[in-house]
Formats: C-alpha cells, structure tokens, sequence
C-alpha cells in the first residue's frame, strides 16, 4: 500500500466538500495539481462488477466486464468454515487489483431476521457469531492483497420492503445482542478500510445521519478508524450526515452535496474541522490504492470455485441413495440442471467469466427439463416427459429452486414456496421413480413440507457461484464428502418464523417484536417444530464427539474441549458448535440456546482430533439496558455440545462468579426491588418500621404487590414514614 496524502491545509472548502462525494457511481474525487487521486470501488462481495464504460450504474442494469462469480455470501456462510471465505476473498482481491479496483463492496453481515428478505443471499447467517466470524476472515483476506473491503450494511437491514425509507424499530439489548455483534468482530479483529451505512432509518433515525451508530458506538466504543461510505443513494441530508460521522457520500450528486456542506460552513451550521475529520479519512483511502497487478487465471479461478463451492451445499436427507455410483442408471429432470441459477439480482449480479451446469460436468444421464424458468410451455407434457424418463431410471435427481424473478435486492418474498410446477413435478416423479433426489437451487430458504417424505434425499445447493454445476456432481457422485450445514432454520411452516407477525411492517416502521429470539433463538426458546435444524447437515461418513468438558479458566471466561472421532470408511469434516444455555435468572430476556463457539475439522477415516474452543466473556453476557454495559450474571450457565440447534449430544453446567450488579434504587423502583436489593433490602422492614410494610413482604402477598413502585409505598406510609429515612437508603445504593 502506498501512502495516503494528508493535504487538508492546502485545500479550499469547495475542494474539501467535493471529496465527501463520489465523482461518480464508482471513484471518489481527485485533485491532481495536489497529487490527490482517485479511488475505485467495485460492487463485489463474490465477486467484482466492474463498468468500463459511461454511463456506470450501482442496479446491475448496464454491462459490467467478466470477472469470476464465486459462490455468494449464503453459501459461505453454510461452509461453516472461516478458511473458504477467506480464499474467496483473496481470489477476489486478485481479480480487484487486476481490474485497478481498490475498494471491493463486500462483505454484507446483515442478519436473516425473516427467511422472506429478498437479499438474504448476499448475507452469511441468521446467527451474527456464525455471520461475524466469516466476515472477518473474508475481510482480512481481501486486504492482505492490498484491497480495501466495504462491511455493509450498517446496521438493521433486514428487509428490501421500503428499504430506502424504513425505520427499524429495535431496542438496544436487541441490537447489541444480535444485530451488531457481526459488525464488531469485523471492526474489531480485521479492520475494514470502509464500513458502509445503511438504507433504513433506526429508531427513527436514517443510519447515515445517526451519531449514536456513526460516531458514539463504531468509532468510540469499536475503536474504527476508516471511512464510513453511505449505501448508494442512502444519504438525504449531507450536512447532518456528516455531522453525525458520514465522511463520503456515493454515487456522486453533481455537485449539489458538496454546495449545500459549503454553505453550512460559511453559515456556522456545520464547523469546518468536522469537515476535515471526514476528509482526513477520504484521503486515508488512497492508502488502498495498490499496483496494478498481472492478469489472472481465470480458469484457475473456476477450479476454485467449484473447489469451494463443494465446501458449501448442505445434506438435508439422504435414505442411503446417495452418493450415486458411476454406473448408476441416471435420469437428471429440471432445467436448473442444464441452466443453472448460481448467484442473486440486483447490485452484485457478476457477468460470470464462465458457467457450468451440472450437465456440463456429467455424462452419461438422461435427461428432461420438466419445466420451463419463464412459466411459458405445457407444464403437464414437460411433466409426463419427465415421469417417463424417471420410471426407466436407477435414481432420478430433480434439479428444483428460485427462479430470479422470484428473489433479488429490491423486493422481499411473500412465500417460502416453490414454484407450483416445480412441486407438482418433484410429487409425480417420486411416485415413478425407483429413488429420488432433489438438488435446490435458491438464495432463501424454500420449505419442503409438500414434497419431502416421498423423496430419499435432499440436497440444498442454495447458490453456488458459476462453477456450482461441477460442484454438485462431486457431491452427489461422491467425489468430495459434504459438510455444509445450515447457517439458518428451515421451518415447517412460514407463520413459526419468530418475526412472522411483524415482518416487513407498514407505513414506514417495522417492529422487531420478537427481539433476540430471532431465528434458531426463537425457535428453541418457544418450542416451534422445524423441518430442519439450524446446524444441522449430513456426512457420507459418520463422527463421534466424546469426552465434552469445560473448564473455568476466570470469573466470565472458559474452554470448552472434545474430541471429534471419524467412524467412518470416508475422510470427512466435521463442525463442532458450542451453545451456551439456561442462563441464571436475570432482568432481561435471555434465549434458551445461543451458539458461542464453533470450529469445521477434517478428520481423516478411522482418526480422531482433538478439539479446545475458547469462550469469552461475551459468551455468557447479555446487554443489561440499566447499566447499558455487557454483564455476567453470577450462577449456574450450561455449555452445550450440540450436533445442531436442536441436537445436544453433551452438557456441562459451569459456576461463574460473573458480575455483581448493585443497582441505584429510585422511587420509581419496585417494592420487590428494594427488598432484593443487596444493600439495603436486608433490612428494609426494620428500616420502614411499619407493620403494614412487614405484612406485604410476605411472600404470598409480596407476589401480588411487589411490582409497586416505591413512591406508591411511600405514599401509603405517609406520616408514619421517618423522616428523610427514603433519601438516606436511596444514597447507599449510588455509585
């Protein structure tokens, strides 16, 4: 990296506000008589969009030059494995840098709150440890190449419904627990060159022009030091957006937000020094304006990603069918088969260097399309070709999915649904078929529940990246063993989804009701049935995880250790996920199971490894909204072993001495309170001097009014209250 060009004294306030905006959709301002240079960024999380020629455009609608698609941030995120976001990052970085592109838009750690959200495929998780963890490594490797990385979108952008405009609802213990947590480990452990703001408003206030996100939490509390990008198009006031901690505004505006921050300079609206600030760290990006490097192997680059793309998809079922044997008798049904969906609409739709369907990688199968992806065509002779073909066939694989017009950036999904002909024929065909097999193609979730018992196996693909097709003939042929598993639930029913009743609001607010029992969360702690767990993925071999301990190592911290034996004919990987659950009564809403820990091992056929996963303070802690801090309640906490969310093969309960939480006592305080209270509570009746008080802390009765505020106490006591007594034991409980 070369370094950036501090030249703020010599720049003009014009000079200064132009900075803060894109020359265009893709390069920031230069200055060249101060040898201030342009920067270059790129849409990208897997995979560049770069436009050479005018007119640019950040909707996918103009032709970008062919670049490699690896497989999106739903598939990376199902690897389970921080390693293959990372070679996929760095493969990136390659191409970035062969392309002078010096800013990759990527990668997006936004959380599933709803299976329906119509970008879910560029995001890793409904869990933000699993989301988090694969962020980090995805960033650290992209700028070990000398490219800088985009962590978007900050923060609480859940939906594509009103997207520019909605504001969401959220308490803090929610965001700090489950909406934020990805974007701190990114911040904290890889140091992103940019974070990206989001859409959506927070509580009101539009995440480009909200300080408390911007300033007081990312870069006084995280230790940021980068630049913060608007989302294109997200900024609506560029004074109070950079006021709040906003430094460069994308795309470009013409010149009219550089004119309005000049204006509130020369106004006294806006101090000139928070308009260095934000310049400082626009110049500070030419730091990432590394060499152009060689050209790169864009076949190697294929091989790669049908490498990593196997890493991936996820074994749902599998009644012994699978893997098929080369001379199996195969008839392949589904014109994903032959056109395949690899990778989601809108921003970051790459024009792939190179593309492989499944058919492209096999041989010897027969094949039908059985529907068409436009809905045009006589579905009911596509389908009777289809079950005739599957009748004369060994194993019949149906290729199912999404087609794009059903899920991109820019709309939500009101059904989990495949589409009609699709069941329809996946229904028939089993009927015919000796065994069948059904490979999903989709970026959300689809439910299985019309169609799953009569099949023998069942393999989510999600999507896979352009050389997917390769990738799924190694899984489904045998050639590599899968491991993927699931980074989010699949339920049975769309209305068990914990954020169905809120999801995607109206009027310009959603609700995020069901605070922190989102996902997985939301499902174990209200006890919903689901299709499949998340966590949950098959093997062709088998694993055994014997000897779980946990070992307390301080007050808030242990290690939990196992060992992971292959007990199989197959080498194979494993991943192994710690819960931590059944935490001590506390004044907060605590999930009944939350992923703390988690490591993918390869185990070789007959070999064991062992395991250590460290658990942290935050594994064990929640937000406490009093102290507005991250607490440990003293007490009993179960570390779990779990095979998946629902799965737990082994428990261990640990003591942690945790924090001693004192809590100022006010008159708004409740009776019950006051009498808890540590300092004061154990001699409150005495205190009080009153028999009616005496007869309320009797637990029967105590149960009925012990939610009273003191001042109702207080009121009842009257003249019989001793004098001054309330504001002495008020004074004890101060810090």
């Amino acid at each position: 990296m070369t370094r950036p060009h501090d030249a703020r004294d010599e720049l003009t306030v014009e000079q200064k506000a132009m900075l803060l905006s894109g020359r265009d959709s893709w390069t920031t301002h230069p200055i060249d008589d101060l040898g201030i240079a342009s920067v270059t960024v790129s849409d990208g999380p897997h995979g560049l969009r770069v436009q050479d020629d005018a007119p640019a455009d950040n909707l996918a609608l103009m032709a970008s030059r062919p670049a490699t698609c690896f497989p999106p941030a739903v598939a990376l995120g199902s690897s389970w494995d921080p390693a293959v976001a990372a070679r996929v990052a760095e493969a990136i970085g390659r191409e970035a840098r062969s392309f002078g592109v010096d800013i990759v838009l990527g990668p997006g750690v936004n959380i599933k709150r709803s299976p329906l959200c119509g970008r879910n495929f560029e995001y890793f998780s409904e869990d933000p440890l699993l989301s988090g963890v694969q962020g980090a490594a995805y960033v650290r490797a992209l700028q070990k190449t000398g490219v800088g990385a985009s962590v978007k979108h900050f923060a609480a952008n859940n939906q594509e419904t009103d997207r520019m405009r909605v504001s969401a609802d959220v308490d803090e213990q929610t965001l700090r627990e489950i909406y934020l947590p990805a974007f701190e480990r990114v911040v904290k452990d890889a140091q992103p060159a940019t974070v990206m703001s989001a859409y959506n408003r927070i509580n009101g206030v539009y995440a480009s022009q909200n300080r408390w996100l911007l300033t007081d939490v990312l870069r006084g509390e995280w230790g940021f030091t980068g630049a913060v990008v608007s989302d294109w198009g997200a900024v609506h006031d560029p004074v109070a957006a950079v006021r709040a901690g906003l430094d460069l505004e994308m795309p470009g505006t013409g010149g009219r937000s550089a004119a309005r921050l000049v204006e509130a300079v020369r106004s006294g609206d806006l101090d000139e020094t928070e308009l260095d600030r934000a310049v400082g760290r626009v110049l500070a990006l030419a730091a990432w304006r590394a060499e152009k490097a060689e050209e790169i192997d864009l076949d190697a680059h294929h091989r790669l990603a049908r490498e990593l793309a196997a890493q991936c998809a996820v074994l749902l079922k599998n009644d012994g069918v699978l893997p098929l044997a080369p001379s199996t008798r195969v008839a392949v049904i589904g014109e994903l088969a032959r056109t395949p969906r690899f990778q989601g609409g809108g921003s970051s739709r790459v024009n792939a260097a190179r593309t492989e369907s499944f058919l492209d990688a096999v041989t010897d199968v027969d094949f039908r399309p059985g529907y068409t992806l436009d809905g045009n065509g006589d579905p009911d002779r596509l389908r009777a070709d289809a079950v005739a073909c599957a009748a004369a066939a060994e194993v019949t694989v149906i290729f199912a999915g999404l087609p794009e017009a059903e899920e991109s950036e820019g709309f939500d999904r009101t059904t989990l649904e495949l589409p009609a002909a699709q069941i329809d024929l996946i229904k028939a065909v089993a009927t015919a078929a000796p065994k069948t097999v059904v490979v999903l193609s989709n970026g959300g979730i689809v439910t299985l529940e019309e169609w799953h018992d009569d099949v023998d196996a069942i393999l989510e693909g999600f999507l896979l990246g352009q050389a997917g097709g390769g990738a799924l003939a190694d899984l489904l042929y045998g050639v590599v063993n899968p491991s993927g598993r699931l980074a989010e639930t699949i339920p049975r029913r769309l209305a068990h989804t914990p954020s169905h009743a809120t999801f995607p609001g109206g009027q310009g607010h959603v609700l995020y009701g069901e605070r922190t029992l989102v996902g997985y969360r939301g499902y174990t702690t209200l006890d919903r049935p689901v299709r499949y767990p998340f966590g949950h993925g098959l093997s062709y071999t088998t694993f055994e995880t014997k000897d779980f301990s946990v070992e307390v190592l301080g007050a808030d911290t242990a290690v939990a250790r196992t060992t992971v034996a292959n007990t199989g004919e197959r080498d194979g990987s494993h991943v192994v996920q710690v819960y931590v659950g059944e935490p001590p009564a506390g004044p907060v809403q605590r999930p009944r199971r939350e992923l703390r820990a988690f490591t993918k091992v390869f185990v070789p056929a007959g070999q064991e490894v062992s395991v250590e996963l460290p658990l942290d303070r935050r594994a064990f802690a929640y937000w406490d909204l009093e102290l507005s801090d991250w607490v440990v309640t003293p007490g009993e906490h179960s570390v779990q072993l779990g095979r998946d969310s629902e799965t737990i093969e082994a428990e261990v309960s640990v003591h942690l001495d945790g924090d001693v939480v004192v809590r100022e006592l006010t008159l708004d305080s409740t009776f019950q309170e006051w009498l808890e209270h540590p300092i004061v509570g154990p001699t409150l009746v005495d205190d009080l001097k009153s028999d009616l008080v005496r007869d309320a802390a009797q637990p029967h009765i105590l149960r009925g009014i012990g939610s009273l505020p003191m001042q109702k106490v207080v009121n009842l006591l009257g003249d019989n209250l001793p004098a001054g007594l309330i504001d002495t034991l008020m004074s004890k409980t101060r810090r």
